[in-house]
């Protein structure tokens, strides 16, 4: 018989080996009235940006945080080589309440070498929201070769990221993320813009049929929720942005309708740009900002057709198609305006309806191996299953750790089942087997004696036990 200490601290080590601690991730203070605040990337370090570019501070590896009040404007240093494309996307995620003013409050960027020449076009994110603050962003670039002329060299250049805004907008400061991708030189010649008339503008109907799958929206880039071609539910409230991606590989194309329901509450006002869907590729980039649709208590959708995904788009004349330049998770951010709790005072229903145009073919042929851009099996099941990012990432951890915990597990499972063996044996020769006592039947009026319990067989000694035990008898 084994004794009840070796039971236990058999018992032990294999609940430490499916023991898994999930770090929880840097999430935002949510506001008064319960709306989650942005949710930064884990990991994320300070950074402080300086008026002069003489103080600039060093934009290394990793997500980084800072912060922009209006008028203001900050420069960040970075070391560049001369080979690869350079992404830097900044999101400002004004607090809830915050009063923004539409098209006039906005966020500026540059990238800019060391001459103070602006290396690419500059770039800005504004509100198109009816005054409703939410997350709002975008890239500026440093790109080689192609038909670019200036910033090909290697050294330093400056990230100047800026804000404006009118008087009558509100003073608060915004918290802002920066991130920095780079994106590889290609092995061959570099691909030429698409012909023109050589893609569909006219946008198909979204998807119609099947059943409903849980979506859970995010609140910003890093925990946006997975989803995948189909149709997909969620929850939003009014005030609230939600963020979900998509994998969309190189030749395919998004075709997207986000939908509100009609209202069952007494409401007789009609709220402009009321419901948004704003749409980024998998730089941050914005592909479109401005899909922003009025509710007045009857159905409506906000829709999004995109050009598909190739290489060559980057030398289009129109933004929303050079955004469509590289394969990866595009990000979906739907907006609802605070002013429609009079339709939905407890949130409403949301409606997601995906569909991955277009059959998916081979990349450009990058030199190196790039993650960011790139679309894998595994994306496309975690889309398929709803997953956040941070489950899928939890997910490929927990699943490493269950095949090491299953080896280890059915180790300690055999050394077990061999002490057992041993001991019982031993017990069988010092104790001759006898069938227990039956319980002694009683009535609910008697009362009930404790039942006598055998006497249990001495422990194995030490030369009973088998070889290679884990640590001897009563270590723990």
């Amino acid at each position: 018989m084994v004794t009840g200490r070796t039971t236990h601290s058999g018992l032990a080590v294999l609940t430490a080996l499916a023991v898994v601690t999930i770090m929880p991730g840097a999430v935002g203070v949510a506001s008064a009235d319960g709306l989650p605040a942005y949710r930064t990337a884990d990991g994320a370090t300070p950074l402080r940006g300086t008026a002069s570019a003489a103080d600039a501070q060093e934009f290394g590896k990793g997500p980084h945080t800072d912060t922009l009040k209006r008028g203001e404007q900050k420069y960040y240093v970075v070391t560049l080589d001369a080979r690869t494309n350079a992404y830097f996307s900044v999101v400002a995620a004004p607090p809830h309440g915050t009063k923004v003013e539409d098209h006039r409050d906005k966020l500026t960027l540059s990238v800019q070498d060391s001459s103070g020449t602006t290396c690419d076009r500059d770039a800005d994110a504004a509100f198109h929201g009816g005054g409703a603050p939410y997350p709002i962003g975008d890239y500026a670039t440093r790109r080689i070769g192609g038909d670019r002329t200036n910033c090909q060299s290697a050294g330093p250049y400056y990230l100047v990221v800026g804000r404006e805004g009118s008087a009558t907008s509100g003073p608060d400061t915004w918290p802002i993320e920066l991130t920095r991708i780079a994106e590889p030189a290609l092995k061959g010649s570099t691909p030429a813009k698409p012909a023109e008339g050589s893609r569909p503008t006219e946008t198909p109907a979204p998807p119609t049929t099947g059943s409903k799958r849980k979506a859970r929206g995010g609140t910003g880039f890093n925990d946006a929720g997975s989803i995948g071609q189909g149709l997909w539910k969620d929850r939003i409230r009014p005030g609230e942005t939600r963020f979900y991606r998509v994998p969309v590989d190189w030749g395919q194309r998004l075709n997207l309708s986000a939908e509100l329901p009609n209202s069952t509450a007494t409401a007789s006002a009609h709220v402009s740009d009321a419901f948004g869907l704003t749409v980024y590729n998998p730089a941050r980039g914005t592909v479109d900002d401005d899909a922003f649709v009025p509710y007045d208590g009857k159905p409506a959708a906000a829709k999004m057709f995109t050009a598909p995904v190739d290489y060559g788009n980057r030398f289009d004349y129109s933004d929303a198609v050079q955004a469509m330049r590289f394969a990866g998770w595009y990000y979906l951010e739907v907006t609802l305006h605070p002013d429609t709790t009079q339709f939905f005072p407890q949130g409403a229903d949301l409606t997601l309806r995906v569909d991955v145009r277009g059959k998916a073919h081979a990349g450009p042929g990058y030199a190196e191996p790039t993650r960011d851009f790139t679309v894998t099996p595994d994306d496309r099941e975690t889309a398929d299953k709803g997953l956040t990012a941070q489950e899928a990432t939890d997910g490929g951890s927990l699943r490493t750790l269950g095949y090491a915990g299953l080896g280890a597990g059915v180790v300690l499972l055999a050394g077990l089942a061999a002490w057992t063996l041993v001991a019982r044996r031993r017990g069988a020769a010092a104790v001759p087997a006898a069938p227990p006592p039956f319980p002694q039947q009683v009535s609910p009026s008697q009362p009930t004696e404790p039942a006598q319990r055998p006497v249990p067989p001495a422990p194995p000694s030490q030369e009973d036990l088998p070889p290679q035990q884990f640590g001897q008898p009563g270590d723990r």
